[in-house]
């Protein structure tokens, strides 16, 4: 057995998990500033995720699996995500409503943030290892891919939690436990995508992941600025970041 991915798959959701630090030092800028930068940084990770996904992970698919179940495991990817974001979307709601009629919860959508991320961290983990189980070079443009995401998400997940109550020190040390289920994933990901049948599934699958977060959670952010900004020149720098980020994502085929 070739043990060298499952090394640099741990090294690297290692590596992923220990962003959640870097959302504490990003809190030292000032507001406006912290805002700015977050709104780049989202701009490269749109386009860093979906290179990865039409550079890396879907030529991969096409080049050894069937074209029509490629096709079909990419689309369950995307609707596996919708269905996860709307329960969480739903139990948001539920609990935030009952939180204003009974204040003895004051964390409750703080914590509903918390169990958010731990879903998403551990499906992270299983795109690190799957990626890793395809080839090195596509394992290290994933995990590119995913710490370009989890940077800004990161810097949120803090705010939100101090928010919710908690102080700096618990909103830090809670972002980062819940950032090591991404081990866990990795872990469970080696041992599903093992088999053939498997990592043929798993790989469109984890595609359909990165596309949904990239199409469906990050560019409705990018225009939602644009809108109250009402600016061209922020429309500008956040295609040139995304750019940026497809440029990343090719340049890692000179590793291939």
């Amino acid at each position: 057995m070739d043990f060298q991915p499952i090394i640099y798959g741990i090294l690297s959701v290692i590596i992923v998990s220990l962003i959640s630090l870097v959302g504490s030092v990003f809190f030292l800028l000032k507001t406006k500033d912290l805002n700015k930068m977050v709104l780049y940084l989202i701009s490269l990770s749109v386009g860093a995720l979906l290179g990865d996904v039409f550079i890396h992970i879907l030529p991969e698919a096409f080049e050894n699996f069937d074209t029509l179940k490629i096709g079909i495991y990419v689309l369950s990817g995307i609707i596996f995500s919708f269905i996860i974001e709307k329960i969480i979307h739903y139990r948001h709601r539920h609990i935030h409503q009952k939180d204003h009629s009974h204040k003895e919860h004051p964390h409750t959508f703080a914590i509903m943030n918390l169990m958010g991320d731990l879903v998403h961290n551990f499906i992270d983990g299983i795109i690190i290892a799957t990626s890793y189980l395809v080839s090195i070079p596509v394992g290290i443009a994933t995990t590119i891919a995913v710490i370009m995401h989890e940077i800004p998400q990161e810097i949120g997940d803090i705010g939100v939690l101090i928010a919710g109550g908690f102080s700096k020190t618990k909103a830090i040390l809670l972002n980062l436990l819940t950032a090591l289920t991404a081990v866990l994933g990795t872990i469970i990901g080696f041992i599903l995508a093992s088999s053939e049948p498997m990592l043929a599934f798993l790989l469109p699958f984890s595609a359909g992941n990165l596309l949904y977060i990239a199409s469906s959670d990050l560019i409705p952010q990018l225009h939602k600025s644009v809108h109250e900004e009402q600016s061209l020149k922020i429309s500008v720098v956040q295609l040139i970041f995304m750019l940026i980020g497809i440029a990343a994502m090719l340049s890692l085929l000179l590793l291939e």
